[in-house]
């Protein structure tokens, strides 16, 4: 276990969350606007503070966290390109006044796709290359626990598939992961669970289990409709 809350809550959003987050799994966050989801990831990071309950990280994670933070453009007259923000990320926890090798900015980079990047100020890069930096910088944590928000918002489909590719290799290689997204679809083949934050309550378990009409119409204390077609999952 890397993450546990515990009868955990932040009032009014939510309430009475329990959940275990085991190495190698991905839990797909989901819900409308204005329920909690950011606030449930600051409340790992400790920004934002419970109500009630606990949060526990595991010690083999509490300095390896990575974070895709929601997408926001860096000012256009940011004097730093791309290698030099991923370098900075890098050398956290180097001893003061070294840098991490050149060669491990050239592996993260290349590893998000974004080798063309590096020399090129980061102010001066599209929402979705600015992404890949972003992504970059989680990785050079070497992250036991991965927490993403909206990671796929401004991306081209190839990138989109390229980043889906990335979060199935970091499964393999025993990282957990926890990706806040209003589309679970382009990562479907992957998600091992989901926690379904909603305006009437909160639900988790497997894809089939939360994605059906009963359950989201229960959540919304409304009629919701669950639709599969062609292999997506749309809610009507």
């Amino acid at each position: 276990m890397l993450l546990s809350f515990t009868d955990a809550a932040v009032d009014p959003l939510w309430k009475d969350l329990n959940l275990e987050l085991q190495p190698g799994e991905l839990l797909v966050v989901l819900g409308p606007n204005g329920v909690g989801k950011t606030t449930l990831l600051g409340t790992i990071l400790g920004t934002r503070h419970l109500t009630a309950g606990s949060v526990r990280i595991a010690d083999e994670a509490r300095h390896h966290i990575g974070v895709i933070p929601q997408q926001r453009m860096f000012p256009p007259d940011l004097p730093l390109r791309a290698r030099d923000l991923v370098s900075l990320s890098a050398a956290h926890g180097v001893l003061r006044g070294r840098k991490p090798p050149k060669g491990d900015v050239d592996a993260l980079l290349a590893r998000v796709g974004a080798t063309g990047l590096a020399q090129r100020r980061v102010g001066q890069l599209s929402g979705g290359q600015q992404q890949l930096i972003r992504q970059a910088q989680a990785l050079a944590v070497t992250p036991r626990l991965l927490l993403a928000d909206e990671p796929l918002l401004s991306l081209d489909p190839g990138v989109q598939q390229h980043t889906v590719s990335l979060f199935a290799e970091l499964k393999k290689e025993g990282t957990a992961l926890m990706v806040v997204t209003h589309d679970i679809n382009p990562l479907i083949e992957h998600v091992d669970r989901i926690l379904y934050l909603a305006p009437y309550g909160h639900t988790i378990g497997s894809v089939d289990q939360v994605m059906q009409s009963e359950k989201l119409s229960e959540l919304y204390a409304a009629p919701v409709n669950v639709v599969r077609v062609d292999g997506r999952i749309v809610v009507v």
